[in-house]
Order: C-alpha cells, then structure tokens, then sequence
C-alpha cells in the first residue's frame, strides 16, 4: 500500500476517535449533572467556582463596574465562566436592589439601554403592600430577561440597626417580620420572570466602616431572632436562586467562610438548595470558602486558584467538596436564560414600569404631620423652596445606583398637577445648585456619593415677598448615601444650620401671613426631626421615591393619592437614644475592627417600647387624609392548640378614600428569658376604601409565631402563660387588644448550636 494512503487512513482514523470521543462527551441539560462534573477537568471546577474577573469601563459609559462576556451587558457586576465542550454556557450577574444597574451608553452604539429606577427599598417597605412589592419585582426581573441578564444582585435585607447604615436605604425596616415578608415578594416577583435573585448581605452586615474586616459580635438569640429571620423568611417562601455571603465576620470568622451559618444553618436547617456567592472580594481564605459551601467566588480571580489548588494537593480540601460546589453552581445555570439560549430584546417596556414606579413611590410615602388639614394643597400658588425640590434625590449611589432615561423634579411633577409655581424661583435654584455641583470635584465611580450642597440663602425680604403672592410653603430637604461609607450624625442625621434657617425664617414669613408650611424630607434614612417639626404645619417623608419622583410626591401633595405609608423604622428625639448609639460603628471608631451588638434582641421599637422611651415617630406610624375604624376583633378561642385565628373588621370612617396598614402585635410571657414589650407578628394592607366601606380581615398565629430563641436549649421555645394580642395602627397606638393562654411550654423547633459568640456580650442595660 502506498505510504501516503497509509498516512492519510491514521490521520483518518486519529480525527474519527477524537470525534467519537467529542461525541460522547455529556451536554448540560441532557445528561445527568454528576455526569458532567466526572467529565470535566480540574482546571476546569476551578474556573465555574470562581467568575470571570472585573473591568472598568470607560468614562464614557458612566464609569461603572462591568464584568462581560464578548460585550455581553456592559455595566453588569460580573459573570461566571463557560465550558463549551460540556454545553456549559457562561451566566451574567447585575446589581440592582432599585432597580438594574447597567451601563446605558455602550460603545460604538448609539442608543441608550435605560432602567427603571424604582423606589429605594426602605421606601417600598413602608408600603406594607407585598402585593405591590411583588409587582414592581415583576417589572424589574423583566428589565432584568429583557437586558440579558440571568441574577439580579437583589435584594438586600440588612437591618435598620442603627440610622447611621450607610446602606440602609438599600434595606426595608429594622423589624425582621417587614423585612423578610418584602424581600420574599420582591424575590417572587423578580423570579416570575424566569431569572434568579441573590438575597444580601448574609449575614450581619449592618454598617460599612470597614465593612470588609470588621467582627460583628452577636449573640446567638439575636442572630436567630433579629439578624439571620429575615434571611429564613425569604428562603422559605420564595426559594432565592442564590444567596450572597457578606464581607463581615460574625463572632470570629467571616460569613464567607462560615461552614456553620452557609452550611448548617442555611442548607440543612433552611432546606436552602440554591447557590452561595461571595460578594465581590470579600474573604480571605479562598479554600475555607470553598470548604464553607460559599459556591462561587466573585468577582473571580488568580489567587483563588493558586490557594484552592494548594488545599487540594494538601489534602486540607476534598475534591468531593469542590464538586459538590460545582454541582450547585451548575443547578442555578440550568435555570437560567442563557442556559434556554433566550433571545433578550434590550427593549423591556420602560413606560409600562415607571407607572409602577410612580405607584409605588406615592403609596410608601408616609405622612407625619397634618395639623388643619394643610394637606392635601388644593389651592393654587406654591412658593416651591430647597435644593431638593428642583434637584431631587430619586435612590442612593454605588450597587443601589440606577442610569434611568429621566427624573421628575418635584417643581415638574406640581407643575404637571395644575399648580402655579414661581419660574424665576425654579431658575434661580437650578442655576445655584449646577454652579455648586460644577465646583465639586468630578466622580470617579458609583462608590462616590453624593451629597447635597448647602441650601441657597434667601433673604427675609424674599420670604415676605413669595409669602405675599403665594398660598402656601413646599420646603424640600435632600439626603443621600451609599457604598463604602456610613452616614454621619452632623451632617446626615441632623440638621445643618443652613436647613434650619430656611424652615424657620419660611415658617415666620408664611404664618404672619396665616399661611402653611409644608416640609418634603426627600431622604435616604433617619433623620432629625426634632428641632425643627413645631416650626411647620405638615411634614411629608418621600424618602428617596425613584425616577417619577416629582410626580409621586405630587401625587400626595394634591390629595390624587391619599398616604397610606407607614414607618418600618423608629424616628427616635435624639441620636443618643438609639440602643446602639454607643457601640456604632464599633472601636476604633475610625476603622472599627468589632462592633458589639450589646442591645441583643432590643433593636428600634423593641427597645423604645420595653424600655418606655419616648420616640418622636414610633415603628409603625403614619397618618391619612380619612379615618379608620378598627371593628369586631374576635379570637377564636381563648386557649391556644397549635393555632388560633383573630377576625376583625376595617371601616373607612372618613370622607375619602384610602387605605389603611392593620398591625398584629404579640405580648409574650417572659419566663425564664426577657421578652420585648410586644412584636410584630402580622400586617395586611386594605384595598382602597371608599367612604363608609369595610373589609374584613382574619390573621392567623401559629406556634412559631409565640417562640422566641433559647441559648440554653438551642430551640424556639413558646413559654406557657398568657399571650395578649395587640391590634394597631401603629406600635403605639393600638386599638384593641385580646388575651388568649397557652397551657404548656411548647419546643417549636431545636436547631444547631452553632455561632457562639467570642466573647462574653454583656446584658444589655437601657
């Protein structure tokens, strides 16, 4: 036979063995994924379990964080890895607790791929509507499919520990009940999409000073009761795709590389099935994290395979736990759009999602003041003053940032109403604010927040003249926060002198001339109220209402939408009063290396309300443009067996229509550990009533609604005695109460004893 018929039949036979070895490789999706993880090479779990790396963008596109794939959604936070061979497609990750945060301006391509930007969380939380919650995450997780993108870094569920959280307004309430039940219909609505969620920061990250490092000491009943209850609400009634690690240690060891909170706790006690993701950086041994059950490591980089490496050759790491890693990973990928190959149209239905917006932006506004009835304004002319009401803040920087098509400025959303407003004023006030936003030094990224400037002084003399032509005062006052940094008590929480003047000096010129004084607080989080709340007649909380910010506050203002937002955090009478006031940041002060969770179970009302100290808004509170009456509240029975049922009845008993927040709180006996004065157990939000209109509602409490966390036991236990249910409009203010007695100590559920603090926390004083 010819030499080159003999080469060509081995070429030949060489390229049919590699084919027939191609072919039967196993594809994702069509083979078992235990058959692809056998399949797949070292190098290659070492790349899935980590993601792609991180860019920068250029200026040009905003600047922001992208992790891409061939160019595959600029501006998104980081992507994983593809394995073709095995029909492993790579997966996209965007941040976006309001909405998604992605690049709008992409290279070469002259269109812009705007977001909705939706109201800051803590401004859906006081909503107390799960329902429109769940809607507004409907419209974001199609932003989400629409733009390519496959896992929303959304939603955060933190607490409102203390007012100065940088982060709070990325988070719903500092009552774990609110915050589990919003972050559980925000996941529904997104996931309904076919995309998937990544609840944060698990666990304990309250603060950002040195958020990275710090150790935050807590102690296993407030872990269990306060802190970790959100993240098991969640888990349960809305099964999240993954879950975010945090930067933080808890009681000695960092979240991301805590067998006992991501594997224990959250996989065998939760049932969670999902996959655990670090955020970006954080940690700082890779192979614990791996160890951990902390999935994928991301942003992804060298070093993690060097030092997973290194623990496998040691024998410090099973490769059977890399593998069960890898498996979860590849469970979340064969949901995903990539992986159905979806075809995104970058085209989601922008308009039909600012109306939701818009909605809920009115509806989590709260109203604090209201004497005379001075709102809603139905007169005409409005003197429209502060630098918010023509530059608003519509949602806070860094991860919460959103690049939206526009903003509603509080001038154009009245102006849109009907009203009459002072052109020059508006002109005079924009150009100040652009002149003092111009002298700022440039920013260099989303983690730069932005602050407000200093009010623009006006003279007396102007005061009298807008309080001559003018029917009425809107005083507007801006807050904002973000990544990287807390907020500070003299500049963020209370009033600056320039502020102050300004309401004072309006009120004095407006009530000579028997007018009203409104003020608008266009804030991120807490702030003082104090010194300043007897000067005016109405006070507004808008919070930060997102992109049809000028009209949802309009909204309000005109009486189209009657308030019907309530307050998930307590608005204390001063700083010093906050439980936690002494321990935050934690020590050092400047870069706190622990912070000490002293207050324990005693957070926001649960402290003010045990410990009878006086609050200028308690939990729960807000006011209407109509009355409710709280009718027929009948308890089942008056022993309780596994369950008991409260009935009652709500009357729109004014002249408008509305909508009014029903609270259930629960006084429990304090046998053998101490129990908060009362908690909140249930809430339900009414539909709209007409005048002279009732609904009925019926809240059911079950055993694990009366436990609470004994260290001794490591179990929920319910303690035998009597329980008093509290019904109110607030935590303050309740309306009926009932008695009901449970015969028997009940143990609801044992669990793991496990986060045990590293020191001895001492019992918390008032």
């Amino acid at each position: 036979m010819n030499f080159r018929w003999i080469l060509c039949l081995g070429v030949l036979g060489v390229c049919m063995g590699a084919f027939s070895q191609q072919k039967v490789l196993p594809q994702l999706g069509k083979d078992p994924v235990k058959d692809i993880i056998a399949a797949m090479t070292l190098d290659e779990k070492l790349d899935i379990i980590r993601g792609t790396g991180m860019k920068f963008t250029t200026p040009n596109a905003q600047g922001t964080v992208a992790g891409n794939i061939g160019g595959k959604v600029p501006g998104a936070a980081g992507s994983s890895h593809a394995i073709s061979r095995l029909g492993i497609p790579a997966i996209i990750l965007a941040d976006g607790p309001a909405g998604l945060r992605i690049d709008s301006a992409r290279f070469e391509d002259p269109d812009c791929y705007y977001a909705t930007a939706f109201p800051i969380a803590t401004a859906l939380a006081s909503t107390w509507n799960t329902e429109l919650v769940n809607q507004v995450g409907k419209a974001m997780g199609n932003e989400v499919l629409e733009y390519g993108v496959d896992v929303l870094l959304a939603p955060g569920m933190n607490m409102h520990r203390n007012p100065l959280g940088g982060r709070n307004f990325e988070y719903y309430s500092e009552d774990p009940l609110i915050s589990g039940k919003m972050a559980a219909a925000m996941v529904n609505g997104i996931q309904s999409n076919g995309v998937g969620t990544s609840i944060k920061h698990f666990a304990v990250n309250d603060q950002e000073s040195n958020r990275n490092g710090v150790d935050a000491i807590v102690s296993e009943r407030a872990l269990r009761e306060i802190y970790l209850k959100p993240f098991e609400i969640a888990v349960k009634e809305a099964d999240p795709w993954t879950v975010m690690s945090s930067y933080n240690k808890i009681n000695g060891t960092y979240a991301s590389e805590n067998y006992d909170l991501l594997t224990t706790i959250l996989r065998k006690e939760w049932g969670f099935n999902g996959l655990v993701m670090t955020d970006w950086f954080a940690g700082r041994d890779f192979a614990a994290q791996v160890k951990a059950g902390n999935d994928l490591l991301m942003p992804g980089r060298k070093r993690e395979v060097r030092s997973v490496s290194k623990a496998l050759k040691e024998k410090t790491l099973a490769e059977v736990e890399l593998d069960r890693n890898v498996e979860k990973i590849l469970n979340v990928i064969l949901r995903t759009p990539a992986f159905r190959d979806y075809k995104y149209s970058n085209a989601p239905d922008l308009n039909a999602h600012v109306s939701i917006a818009r909605q809920a932006g009115s509806e989590g506004m709260i109203l604090l003041k209201n004497e005379d009835r001075t709102l809603p304004v139905k007169s005409t002319n409005i003197a429209l003053l502060g630098n918010a009401s023509y530059d608003l803040f519509v949602g806070g920087t860094g991860s919460g940032e959103v690049y939206k098509a526009y903003t509603i400025s509080l001038f154009q959303g009245l102006e849109d109403a009907g009203y009459v407003l002072d052109k020059d004023l508006e002109n005079k006030y924009k150009g100040y604010v652009a002149k003092e936003n111009a002298a700022r030094p440039e920013r260099q990224s989303v983690l730069d927040v932005v602050k407000p400037v200093d009010e623009m002084h006006l003279e007396n003399s102007d005061l009298n003249q807008l309080a001559e032509k003018n029917d009425i005062a809107l005083i507007t006052i801006g807050r904002n926060a973000g990544e990287n940094s807390d907020r500070c008590v003299e500049t963020d929480y209370y009033f600056n002198e320039h502020e102050l003047k300004l309401i004072e000096n309006t009120s004095k010129a407006f009530h000579k001339k028997g007018k009203k004084v409104v003020v608008v607080l266009n804030i991120d989080a807490v702030v003082d109220v104090t010194k300043w709340r007897n000067c005016v007649d109405g006070i507004l909380i808008s919070w930060q209402p997102g992109q049809e910010a000028g009209h949802a506050i309009a909204d309000v203002i005109s009486g189209k939408v009657n308030p019907s937002g309530h307050l998930t955090t307590t608005f204390p009478l001063n700083y010093q009063d906050v439980p936690s006031a002494k321990y935050f940041p934690g020590t050092p002060a400047e870069t706190p290396e622990k912070t000490i969770y002293n207050e324990g179970v005693y957070v926001g009302y649960r402290y003010y309300n045990t410990f009878k100290k006086q609050v200028a808004y308690e939990f729960g509170y807000g006011l209407s443009y109509t009355n409710f009456d709280v009718r027929k509240v009948k308890v089942n029975s008056g022993t309780f067996d596994n369950e008991i049922t409260v009935n009652l009845k709500v009357k729109n008993s004014g002249k408008v229509a509305g909508k009014e927040v029903v609270q259930l709180y629960l006084a429990a006996p304090g046998k053998t550990m101490d129990k908060p004065e009362s908690e909140l157990k249930k809430f339900v939000k009414t539909k709209l009533l007409q005048p002279g209109e009732s609904q009925n509602i019926s809240f059911t409490l079950k055993s694990s609604d009366l436990a609470s966390f004994d260290e001794e036991q490591s179990a929920w236990i319910a303690e035998s005695g009597i329980y008093t249910i509290k019904i109110g409009a607030s935590s303050k203010n309740i309306l009926m109460t009932k008695t009901f007695t449970l015969k028997e100590e009940v143990n609801v559920e044992k669990v793991n004893k496990v986060l045990v603090p590293n020191e001895v926390i001492e019992k918390f004083k008032q």
